[in-house]
């Protein structure tokens, strides 16, 4: 058995034989194992829009996203897997883990006990290049797709709204975006990589005996 972890209700994981999907509902930081995991804990306060972005109404914090990194970063170093997040990911440097380098590979993650690549998922069929961060413990590390992929832009790169403004005022036309549910999916194929290296986890075997 692997459990996802901050999964999306009835997405990717769901209805698969061997996985247990813990979403919104099922509130995954209430995960008590004992099986290794695939943790995709949520980005929002930890990305480059933190704040809630140049329209937002409301300013957020960065990093309030109510425990579920630190608790998806937790049931990984217990249980073994493996975690997803952005490039860039704020979170990275707040819980001491080494930034991975953009080309790939994986390297120590600095804590003794996982490691860290950066792969994109739009090698992976993903719409967007969509370049993600991976801390692993306990597998078999494979080697990736590396280096950059082909795909369209998440976002249009501004950092404010004045930002914003002065392009328009320049007659720069806006850039064909994906939608918020175009941007969160998980390809299967990337999916299947995460699950297929979590099956290779040592720690899981030691968990079900």
């Amino acid at each position: 058995m692997i459990a996802a972890l901050f999964v999306e209700t009835n997405g990717v994981y769901f209805g698969l034989p061997g996985v247990e999907p813990w979403d919104l509902a099922r509130d995954a930081r209430l995960y008590a194992g004992p099986w290794p995991v695939v943790a995709h804990p949520p980005c929002e306060r930890w990305g480059r829009y933190w704040s809630g972005g140049p329209s937002a109404k409301v300013r957020r914090l960065k990093g309030d996203d109510n425990g579920c990194f630190a608790s998806g970063l937790s049931s990984v170093r217990r249980f073994g897997g493996v975690l997803e997040h952005p490039e860039g990911s704020a979170a990275w440097p707040v819980f001491g883990l080494f930034r991975p380098p953009k080309g790939g590979g994986w390297i120590s993650a600095g804590d003794g006990l996982g490691w860290c690549c950066c792969v994109e998922q739009g090698n992976y069929g993903h719409s967007a290049r969509k370049a993600s961060w991976l801390y692993a413990v306990g597998l078999a590390l494979p080697s990736l797709r590396w280096g950059k992929s082909q795909g369209k832009r998440l976002d249009e790169g501004f950092h404010s709204s004045e930002e914003r403004r002065r392009a328009r005022s320049a007659r720069v036309a806006p850039r064909e975006r994906l939608s918020k549910q175009q941007r969160l999916a998980t390809p299967l194929a990337f999916r299947d990589l995460l699950l297929g290296m979590v099956e290779s986890s040592s720690l899981a075997a030691m968990n079900q005996d």
